[in-house]
């Protein structure tokens, strides 16, 4: 269905190139888009038109017009106006609003088709018979990607997508929930992952422009047939939760780029905890105050290089391993060597995936 906004536009530019008043009314007679403030029709008139076999009337003055879906009566225009192409002019304008219909109810079909393909929602079979239906080509590369804002829970960053996509995009803008937008963008046979990022790249900028902030936009790998576009946003799904878990200071990020962090989100938090309490015994990297924790983590940063760490903390060598060996007494984990470090770098993913599902669950 057009929305009213679409049909108003559209009778407004109408009205600006023939300059004659439109308006379009529903089969109950009542108004939906007009050009004119009252144009002395009556929903009586609309009604019993309606019922006519007549497909255009004049009455009162004014030219009626039916305007069909799929022959089914949708709408009423009226076209009122001076000259003598009033009718043709009237007669041209619902054949452009009838041509809108079927625009919109094409791209309502293929949208509720990408959808239930993102959501598995489709047997094989019947992938390829609507695809093919539809006019889509099933064996492109494609990658889907999921963009999320602050704006997510209103319709502004759909719709700000889809005018950036363009109405001639071979791209597919979609959302399944309130909260962020689902491209499956096609991609040309010499387009690699620096593309991808490229166009990730495009978007954020983009949407920052049109004044929207929080911006993350996940992708997922490229797929080679449209049977396996569910996978890529599976994965691009994953992505983006991971990337907010582990990868915070990042606005974009792939599935091939979550490393270990991919493993630590699909574990249960039981074996977690459990993992947790082995290595820390009743204690949490939690409990560790600031400056043990900059320590670690400017540590880990340095590949576990004494020197260079001390010289960016700056503090002393000695200052670096009193720290360093405090920390041993008190965990049993001596960072200087590379499998308790390993140990301990994973402890603290683990920790902040806990930390992180704990916070979403309430």
């Amino acid at each position: 269905m057009i929305s009213n906004q679409i049909l108003q536009s559209t009778i407004d530019g109408l009205k600006g190139i023939a300059r004659v008043e439109f308006c379009v009314m529903d089969t109950e007679g009542k108004e939906v888009a007009s050009t004119a403030g009252s144009m002395g029709t009556t929903a009586s008139s609309v009604t019993e038109f309606a019922k006519s076999p007549a497909d255009s009337q004049e009455i009162q003055g004014c030219q009626y017009f039916k305007i069909f879906d799929e022959q089914q009566l949708e709408y009423v225009l009226i076209a009122a106006g001076t000259g003598e192409d009033v009718y043709m002019v009237g007669k041209m304008a619902a054949f452009q609003i009838q041509n809108l219909l079927v625009a919109y109810k094409e791209r309502f079909d293929k949208d509720n088709f990408i959808k239930n393909l993102l959501l598995d929602n489709l047997l094989l079979i019947d992938i390829y018979s609507r695809a093919k239906k539809l006019h889509i080509q099933t064996d492109v590369n494609r990658v889907v990607m999921i963009v999320e804002t602050d704006n997510g829970k209103d319709s502004n960053a759909l719709e700000a997508m889809r005018t950036y996509a363009g109405n001639n995009s071979k791209d597919f803008i979609t959302a399944v929930d309130e909260n962020s937008v689902i491209v499956v963008k096609e991609l040309g046979d010499g387009d690699s992952n620096k593309e991808i990022e490229k166009a990730a790249g495009s978007i954020e900028t983009f949407l920052r422009k049109e004044g929207m902030k929080g911006i993350h936009v996940a992708y997922g790998t490229v797929v080679k047939e449209i049977k396996e576009v569910s996978r890529s946003y599976k994965e691009a799904k994953m992505a983006l939760d991971v990337g907010k878990i582990f990868f915070d200071d990042r606005n974009i990020i792939a599935y091939s780029e979550l490393g270990i962090g991919r493993l630590i989100y699909q574990l249960p938090i039981p074996l977690c905890k459990m993992f947790i309490r082995e290595i820390f015994g009743g204690k949490s990297p939690d409990d560790f105050d600031e400056e043990t924790l900059t320590t670690i983590y400017k540590f880990f940063e340095n590949s576990l290089n004494v020197s260079e760490t001390s010289r960016q903390l700056f503090i002393h060598r000695n200052t670096l391993v009193y720290r360093l060996d405090k920390l041993q007494k008190s965990t049993g984990l001596d960072l200087r060597v590379f499998e308790d470090a390993i140990t301990f770098r994973i402890a603290l993913m683990v920790v902040k995936y806990m930390n992180y599902m704990e916070s979403f669950e309430y």
